[in-house]
């Protein structure tokens, strides 16, 4: 039984760091620079864990940011419960305005992703992925035994039900507390936090989606982050994007509760004539707020 649990604690930190660190962090904001075949490690990580095709990933979540907690936010709280946690994952969410063209050409040049991505038809694209899945965990009963093969689909099972856990819980106001005070729902969550290597500190995050790290107070441990910095150490990250308030202070934070802070995505929509907005890619609007947000660690 040790064994067991063991292995499924291995295979579940290695699944969730995969949509953590490969998935969220590298792909859908781009806030670190490493190897491919680092990128790929961790995104098959996140694949294996029943995330589905990255791109169609990244877009839906670009996609979050850019309208967040508006009618075109793929999955808010404020406009169903259902489709908030898992309702948004079965049906066609690319549209006019959010779709790998307009949000994720800098993924669309990977032709792997482009196998995965299946023509952006959500039904094949997630059938691949359970195909992929389960057979993996066949070939892991064949070289090592019932007991591995179990623990890791019970492990990526589970990991596959965090992100949806987290965008339904982390945008409801009153499950958590908030260090910013954007124009969103977000807030932080901390056995969320504890559940998805770091990813449950959302309010830091939607502040400055395109940093690293998403853990600012020194409680708020953020496993993906230690990662990506562990991995800089060793010269397998050149580039990081890192939030400027390391701290929240209780001056800030005063100052937030008298004059609400405009969210990342809002100052640029005001600095950009709507128009232009609308023709760039997500990243491309991303690059302009890491400028305001970030700053760069070599």
């Amino acid at each position: 039984m040790f064994e067991f649990a063991a292995l499924f604690v291995a295979f579940y930190v290695y699944h969730m760091l995969g949509i953590t660190v490969g998935y969220h962090r590298l792909l859908a904001h781009r806030s670190f620079d490493c190897p491919k075949w680092v990128e790929y490690f961790f995104v098959m990580g996140g694949y294996l864990g029943f995330q589905s095709s990255p791109i169609w990933w990244a877009t839906i979540h670009r996609g979050h940011h850019r309208f967040v907690d508006t009618p075109q936010d793929p999955h808010s709280p404020r406009y169903g419960m259902w489709n908030s946690f898992i309702g948004w994952a079965f049906k066609d969410s690319y549209t006019e305005t959010l779709n790998p063209d307009r949000q994720s050409k800098d993924l669309t040049r990977d032709k792997l992703y482009m196998f995965l991505e299946q023509g952006g038809d959500w039904r094949r694209m997630h059938l691949l992925n359970s195909f992929i899945g389960f057979s993996s965990r066949l070939i892991l009963l064949g070289l090592f035994g019932w007991q591995v093969a179990l623990a890791s689909v019970a492990a990526g099972l589970a990991a596959q039900q965090m992100p949806f856990l987290l965008n339904f819980i982390c945008h409801l106001p009153f499950l958590g507390y908030r260090n910013f005070k954007d124009d969103d729902d977000s807030v932080n969550v901390p056995w969320v936090a504890f559940l998805t290597t770091g990813e449950g500190w959302h309010n830091n995050h939607h502040h400055a989606p395109g940093s690293a790290k998403s853990g600012l107070k020194w409680w708020e441990i953020d496993p993906a982050w230690m990662t990506i910095k562990t991995m800089s150490m060793f010269g397998l990250v050149s580039r990081m994007n890192v939030h400027k308030d390391t701290t929240v202070s209780a001056r800030a934070k005063k100052a937030a509760a008298v004059t609400p802070r405009t969210s990342p995505v809002q100052i640029q929509v005001s600095t950009v004539a709507k128009r232009k907005l609308e023709a760039q890619p997500i990243a491309v609007v991303e690059a302009a707020l890491n400028e305001k947000q970030l700053v760069i660690a070599k």
